[in-house]
């Protein structure tokens, strides 16, 4: 089934890791954990904006948190990359459809075939800051027809999830990377699984 593009807008971009970026790009998944940046000023996550650009983040990325098969994808994306660039290239824009909060690892176990991380990244996001829910964001991908390019800045740098983006409001065409049938499936499936963790737990 074909895709068409649309038009996708926004001034602000959620950061994330750029090995995370390329699984969603490739249609190899359709979910985010988020429990918020070090340096949050509500030291929780907010979704802010349910449709966002989505900026690469290349500190804290560890082959050892990524399963065996997913390894060489880091290495594709640290190919060429020096931290002194003097500019981001942004591919992906998304659009959040479900925000469920996880409070508990059984929930998680189930989500371990639908993502690239080991359960060592998994749990980690679970407990940092326990009373704090870890976020399982359903995310339609898009593909920027014209990739953006930004120029790195200090306020753009750090653990955090959200930022500005100083052109103000930027157009793009984007095509889905997952046709309707296909993404509906994908959250179908999700859901499913996470349907059973909570019938175990009642």
């Amino acid at each position: 089934m074909s895709v068409q593009a649309a038009v996708v807008s926004n001034h602000v971009a959620l950061k994330d890791w750029a090995v995370t970026i390329s699984a969603l790009l490739e249609g190899d998944q359709i979910l985010l954990l988020r429990k918020g940046g070090i340096i949050e000023e509500t030291r929780d996550f907010q979704l802010i904006s349910p449709h966002f650009y989505l900026m690469p983040a290349y500190e804290h990325q560890k082959l050892h948190l990524l399963k065996p098969d997913d390894q060489s994808r880091l290495e594709r994306v640290l190919a060429g990359w020096r931290p002194d660039l003097p500019e981001l290239t942004i591919e992906a824009y998304g659009q959040v459809t479900d925000d469920i909060e996880i409070t508990d690892q059984e929930t998680l176990e189930r989500l371990r075939s639908f993502h690239i991380w080991t359960d060592t990244f998994a749990e980690e996001r679970l407990k940092w800051k326990r009373q704090k829910p870890l976020h399982l964001l359903l995310v339609r991908v898009y593909r920027l027809e014209e990739k953006l390019t930004v120029p790195m800045k200090p306020e753009y740098a750090g653990c955090k999830s959200w930022v500005t983006l100083e052109q103000g409001t930027i157009a793009r065409k984007a095509v889905p990377v997952l046709n309707d049938m296909d993404y509906n499936a994908r959250v179908s499936s999700i859901k499913q699984a996470l349907s059973g963790a909570m019938a175990s737990q009642n």
